[in-house]
């Protein structure tokens, strides 16, 4: 079964305590007078990248990045490329040297050395996973084949091998963040979301996923592939015209519907929910949250009407394409040409070795990001980050005092919110233990499903104890950040706390206005469109006076409308609504980095930044966030983010922002003649 978590509505964001006047002091002196050579340029921005015959007012993602967006390549094995993929390649870099480093070694049995060594290994040897063919994953076909009745396939849903129509995860209780609960969603879709299906205009990717689906039975050596081809691609219509849209799954008032099992059971029946909890381990719970009732109970009408073998197919293909990577290369180069050539516009698959790396840098990945911190994630960079997040948090705090739109009973509650919130940096306090994980060196498909059961066994033995609030959601290598409704936590792992977003030798508006407005990003969701719904303790529970509540929601709607008009490819547009959180998050991001940095510079410099290759301090702020969103998209991997990721393009995180602040404006002096322009009665301001 596919496990699921609460990611369209539990969100990512970021925040901190605050700041004494010595810290700010301390950390100010740092940063505007770096010790050493910063990475990028002579004071953190690569100017060559600029195109400045391209005014400032008309297009700012063009004017501070238009020479680097016409002379970068996306390489041929990317989909994307941009800030984010040159720092996670060096991250892949490092990584890869510790893996080797540790596969080399004389290694003892259930050591870790060992079991990254032996999964990597494993992984490279395609020589065995040739001769091998389908005999490892044929014990899982045969079971499908076995299968006789409804009940039979249900027993099989209710595992964690086989693809099913709804999917379970395991999360903190929203009504009670100190222990957990057991989250049940729509699932089953081979293609990203049901307007892949449902639209007009992707049917081009539905003729190529029907191609495929029919390949991989032919590779499998099942007959009559085609016409199975067809009857997965028409049941799978089905569960796409019940499931609900990606705005809506986004959506926490509409997605926490809490139920006993009696209730759950009674929404759809025909999946014995019962049976299938306690086969999983899962019974016993009080409450199961439920995210999107009706396309569950969709989901058991349309399973109830479905022939078995319909059934039987469907599991052996969706078998056959999760497991692709560790078949035999046909197999695998089929399940690229599918999903990273047809749906993301990529024209080769990595090499075997750098997805090695990123197989055990995901799945062991504590194991190698103890050795990447101790590498590459100096104390001084902690240090320098935790006066940051607390300048970010201070800067916040003052900017809720003054909100003219919010009343002083919301103001509080808000104000306690910020308060607690706890920033984590760089990597966990704790590392994660591996001893009851078994990797073999000869048996890649055995490590894989082993893999999933460890994960899988970890989230069911946490079931009943209380919630862990120091376990990451990823691994220190990687290139991300995010916030935490349910623990009300912010989490930076040192892979992203590298140039261009935070370099200690770098000028102090460039860190405000990348890594700051990073922060203040993942800080501002924890008051966004949805994060604004879960209290201090990470409870869902409705802390805003009506009054308020209007003036906030008359402000995004304003913000989502904005967005709605954003048209990246011809013809497709930005949804404002499932993008709201990001851009909000972008927005107020910015927003609390600019006045943290006019704090900073308040306690260095008298207010005063220096002008640096004709740059006032305020231009070099908002240069250094147009400097982190640089990327190029192939057409159809923009296609699939417009339809599948809650942040905007690249383009539109830096004009749709910029032009909404007025420090903006006169930073470079833009006026009614310019094409970004918005009257100031038509700005958008939050927080």
């Amino acid at each position: 079964m596919k496990k699921l978590l609460l990611g369209t509505a539990v969100l990512a964001l970021v925040a901190a305590c605050g700041q004494t006047d010595t810290a700010q002091q301390e950390h100010s002196a740092a940063v505007t007078q770096p010790a050493g050579q910063p990475e990028i340029g002579e004071w953190g921005f690569d100017l060559a990248g600029m195109n400045t015959e391209i005014d400032a007012g008309d297009d700012f993602y063009q004017y501070a990045n238009g020479t680097w967006l016409d002379e970068a390549e996306i390489p041929a094995d990317r989909s994307n490329y941009g800030m984010f993929t040159e720092l996670a390649l060096e991250a892949e870099v490092h990584v890869q040297e510790i893996i080797t480093e540790l596969a080399a070694r004389e290694a003892a049995d259930g050591t870790v050395e060992q079991k990254v060594g032996d999964l990597y290994g494993s992984w490279m040897d395609t020589a065995a996973i040739e001769e091998r063919g389908l005999a490892p994953a044929q014990p899982y076909l045969d079971e499908i084949a076995a299968a006789a009745s409804h009940d039979d396939i249900n027993a099989l849903f209710a595992t964690i091998h086989h693809q099913s129509p709804f999917g379970v995860g395991i999360i903190p209780d929203p009504a009670d963040t100190t222990r957990y609960t057991v989250f049940v969603g729509q699932s089953g879709l081979g293609l990203p979301d049901r307007d892949y299906y449902l639209e007009d205009e992707n049917a081009e990717y539905r003729d190529a996923y029907r191609a495929f689906i029919a390949e991989m039975f032919a590779l499998a050596g099942i007959e009559d592939g085609d016409a199975k081809a067809d009857a997965i691609l028409a049941l799978e219509t089905r569960l796409a015209e019940v499931h609900w849209t990606q705005a809506d799954s986004r959506d926490i008032q509409k997605i926490y519907n809490p139920m006993p099992i009696d209730q759950l059971d009674a929404l759809a029946p025909q999946f014995g929910f019962p049976q299938a909890m306690a086969q999983l381990g899962l019974d016993g719970v009080a409450t199961y949250l439920v995210a999107q009732p009706s396309a569950i109970e969709g989901a058991g009408a349309i399973f109830e009407e479905t022939p078995v073998d319909v059934w039987k197919d469907y599991m052996t293909f969706h078998f056959l394409r999760s497991n692709a990577a560790q078949l035999p290369a046909a197999f695998d180069q089929a399940s690229f040409n599918m999903y990273g050539a047809v749906l993301n516009g990529t024209e080769e698959q990595r090499p075997r070795d750098r997805r090695g790396v990123n197989l055990v840098g995901g799945q062991l990945g504590e194991a190698v990001g103890q050795i990447y911190v101790e590498r590459h994630f100096p104390p001084s960079s902690k240090d320098a980050m935790e006066e940051l997040v607390a300048n970010l948090t201070a800067a916040f705090e003052e900017r809720l005092q003054s909100l003219e739109w919010m009343d002083d009973e919301t103001r509080a509650n808000a104000l306690t919110k910020l308060s607690t919130f706890e920033p984590r940096i760089g990597y966990p306090d704790e590392w994660q233990d591996y001893s009851a994980l078994e990797i073999r060196a000869d048996d890649i498909f055995g490590n894989i499903v082993r893999l999933r059961e460890f994960a899988w066994n970890e989230q069911v033995e946490d079931l009943d104890g209380p919630v862990d609030r120091g376990e990451w959601p990823y691994p220190p290598q990687t290139v991300n950040a995010s916030y935490n409704p349910l623990m009300n936590q912010i989490t930076f792992p040192a892979g992203i706390l590298q140039p261009p977003f935070f370099d200690p030798h770098a000028d102090a508006a460039v860190n405000y206005g990348g890594i700051g407005a990073v922060i203040g990003h993942e800080i501002g969701h924890g008051f966004d469109d949805q994060g604004r719904r879960f209290d201090e303790t990470g409870a869902i529970r409705d802390w805003w006076t009506g009054e308020t509540n209007e003036r906030f929601e008359e402000r995004a709607d304003r913000l989502g409308a904005q967005y709605d008009g954003y048209s990246p490819v011809e013809g497709r547009f930005v949804n404002g609504t499932f993008t709201m959180g990001e851009n909000i998050g972008d927005l107020g991001g910015l927003q609390m980095a600019y006045t943290a940095y006019h704090r900073h510079l308040d306690a260095c410099c008298n207010g005063e930044a220096p002008v640096i290759d004709g740059f006032t301090g305020d231009q070099r702020f908002f240069l250094a966030w147009a400097q982190v969103w640089r990327r190029l998209y192939r057409e159809d991997n923009l296609i699939s983010r417009l339809t599948t990721d809650p942040h905007s393009p690249s383009q539109y995180r830096t004009n749709g922002v910029v032009r909404n602040l007025d420090a903006w404006y006169e930073a470079f002096g833009v006026t009614e003649e310019d094409d970004l322009y918005l009257p100031p009665e038509e700005r958008v301001s939050i927080w």
